[in-house]
Order: structure tokens, then C-alpha cells, then sequence
């Protein structure tokens, strides 16, 4: 484990959301393990398969992700000790009591830990020593038909701060006051300007220093993400990220397809799969609606699934009859047994994860 990365989340802790910000269940419903347990292997987890591991949780997913799996084990595994204990106190002030805080590195954790049914790894192996040696070490504490999400950058989508960053290390500037004078500097349409105007990051220290300071970065092109995952057994399961296509091999062409104009649609952010079941045949399957969702159709926001049909968008409110629908499934009901005027209209809510298919 590198001992500058560990130093760097130790004084910055990623990412600075306040203590008392709080979510709804029904907000997180994309992290629900049993909805895409049942999308990727079309059966819903027995409990041994129910147990889930934040790799890198930082100082925030352990709360999204109790709440959304109230009935799952969760670790928390970190190798800074102040993120962890932020993330900890977050938990605790909603009531969040289910979640193991562990320091550690998630190359030593593998060895002899109890196999997981989901990895979490959002924005992690591309700050490692050797990305290849994580993204293996979480491999092997996964279930078979254990599912992993992965975040890692885009050469594209990150070239204006990988600029910076590495600019900033040659002129060996380390601390925040030193960016955020060369930033209050910076020349109308430079670098530096553009990612002061456009970064979401520089209004919190910990989000100006990940974005600029941070020890170790890696990007990827899409074929060398797909190098990466060549060399384990996980099967590439879907592409998350804003705009993409549902199925993979359309997605990668399309991602090259940008590239060759140096353009990327955002970092990758997908699933894998180790050793997946095939998904539920329609004429024998169950559905139900997303565990997250239960009970809350009449009071929240959230949105038409027509509109962008991925998981965990942002979406416009729901109208009467798409609740109404929804409705129909708090409790399974066969499919096959459904009016065809209702089949019609569930693949854009089975894609959304708001409706979950699987075999009894």
C-alpha cells in the first residue's frame, strides 16, 4: 500500500458532504443488492450471498449503502482512519448501526476474508500501485455470481486535470492555498481557467486536492479498461455512466468511436460479473418492485424511466399511471399471468431497476 496515498486521504478526506445531509431509501434504490442480484443472475440471493464489501468506501457510501441494504452484512474497508471515522459518524447520526469499519488495504483484505455477493470499488483502482493486483484481489472475494461496480477514470474526460496535476507536481506545489492562488491567477481560456469555471470540485479543500494533488492517478482508454479485465474471469455486465448503451460490445464501439475524436462522455462506471447465472426467462419469472421503493410510491420523486433509462438517474417525477403500475408490484405477482397491455410497458422499468424479474 502506498504510504502517500494513505497520507493524502488522512488529511483529505473524499468527498466533504455534511454530516447531516440525508437521503431517503428511496433515493438509493441502485444500490439495492437483491434487485441486481436478481438482474444479473435472474434468482434472487440466498444469505450467504447477501454480504457486501465498500472497498475504498471513503467517507460517505457506507451510509447509501446501509440504507439501501438494511438486511446485508456491509464492510467498510479504508486505509484512512479519518475517512473511516467520518464515514462512521455519518452513519451513526441517521441510525445506521449494520456497517464494519475496517482499516486496510483492499490487497490484504482479500486474503482469507469471507466471500462477498457485491463489491463496491467506485473510484479506486485508479489510484493504486497496481490496478491489476486490485481489481484480481477483489475478484477472489467474490461469490460466484458475485457482482462488482467499478469507477475509473477516462484518459478523455480527465485530460484538463491530469494536465494540471501533473504541472503542479513539476513545480512541486502541495498544499491548497498554493492551487487556489495559481487558480485566482489564471488566464482568461488556460487550464487553469477552464477548470475553474467548469469543476464542481474546487469549492470544497478535499475536492480541489483529489482533483489536483492526489498522489497516484491513472486513466484508461476504453480498450485498455477492457485489457484490464481481460486478464481476470469477471464478464463486463453493463455501462452506467450517463448516455450509455445497454449492451456492452455497442457501448465499447461507441466509447472508441469518441475517442478517436478524443472525447469521452464522462469516467466508466460499470458492472461486472464473476461466474453470472443467465437472466429469468419472461414465461417462468416473478416480479416485484425494488425492495428501496417499497411503501414510498405516494410521497417522493422520481422519475419516468423513458426519459433515461439507466440506474440511478435523474429523472422527472412519475406520472399517476406509471404509480399506479409500480403499485401493482409491492407485492410479486407472476408475469405471465399479466394483461399484455401491462407487459408492453415493463422493459423501460426493468432497465431502471424500479421493477425487479427473477425465478421462484
Amino acid at each position: 500500500m502506498s504510504e502517500a496515498l494513505r497520507s493524502h486521504y488522512e488529511q483529505y478526506p473524499y468527498p466533504c458532504y455534511p454530516l447531516l445531509a440525508r437521503l431517503q431509501r428511496h433515493d438509493t434504490y441502485a444500490l439495492n443488492l437483491e434487485a441486481l442480484w436478481a438482474r444479473f443472475n435472474g434468482v434472487r440471493p440466498q444469505p450467504s450471498q447477501k454480504r457486501i464489501l465498500i472497498a475504498g468506501c471513503g467517507s460517505f457510501a457506507p451510509y447509501p449503502f446501509a440504507l439501501a441494504n438494511p438486511d446485508s452484512p456491509i464492510t467498510a474497508l479504508d486505509l484512512s482512519r479519518t475517512s473511516l471515522a467520518r464515514a462512521k459518524r455519518h452513519c451513526l447520526l441517521h441510525g445506521l448501526t449494520g456497517v464494519d469499519f475496517r482499516e486496510g488495504d483492499l490487497l490484504h483484505h482479500a486474503t482469507g476474508a469471507q466471500p462477498y455477493g457485491m463489491v463496491d470499488a467506485y473510484g479506486v483502482l485508479h489510484h493504486l500501485d497496481d490496478p491489476l493486483a486490485g481489481l484480481q484481489a477483489l475478484e477472489r472475494v467474490l461469490v460466484p455470481g458475485g457482482i462488482l461496480r467499478i469507477m475509473v477514470y477516462s484518459r478523455y474526460a480527465r485530460r484538463e486535470e491530469e494536465s494540471i496535476r501533473r504541472a503542479l507536481r513539476l513545480l512541486r506545489v502541495t498544499g491548497i492555498a498554493e492551487v487556489r492562488q495559481l487558480l485566482g491567477r489564471a488566464r482568461l481560456g488556460s487550464r487553469l481557467h477552464r477548470f475553474l469555471t467548469e469543476s464542481d470540485e474546487i469549492a470544497f479543500e478535499s475536492g480541489l486536492a483529489d482533483a489536483l494533488l492526489h498522489p497516484r492517478v491513472t486513466t484508461y482508454r476504453i480498450d485498455e479498461l477492457f485489457e484490464l479485465i481481460g486478464h481476470t474471469e469477471l464478464q463486463p455486465l453493463l455501462f452506467i455512466h450517463p448516455g450509455a448503451r445497454e449492451e456492452v460490445t455497442a457501448e465499447q464501439q461507441r466509447l472508441r468511436s469518441l475517442e478517436r475524436q478524443r472525447h469521452s462522455p464522462g469516467n466508466f462506471v460499470l458492472f461486472l460479473g464473476k461466474q453470472v447465472n443467465p437472466p429469468a426467462e419472461e414465461k417462468r419469472s416473478m416480479l416485484m418492485l425494488n425492495p428501496c421503493l417499497t411503501g414510498s410510491l405516494g410521497r417522493f420523486r422520481f422519475g419516468t424511466v423513458t426519459v433515461a433509462p439507466r440506474l440511478g438517474c435523474d429523472n422527472p417525477p412519475l406520472d399517476g399511471a406509471a404509480r399506479r403500475l409500480l403499485r401493482m408490484f409491492r407485492a410479486p405477482r407472476t408475469e405471465a399471468g399479466l394483461p399484455d397491455e401491462v407487459r408492453r410497458l415493463l422493459p423501460d422499468y426493468l432497465r431502471s431497476l424500479f421493477l425487479v424479474r427473477y425465478l421462484e
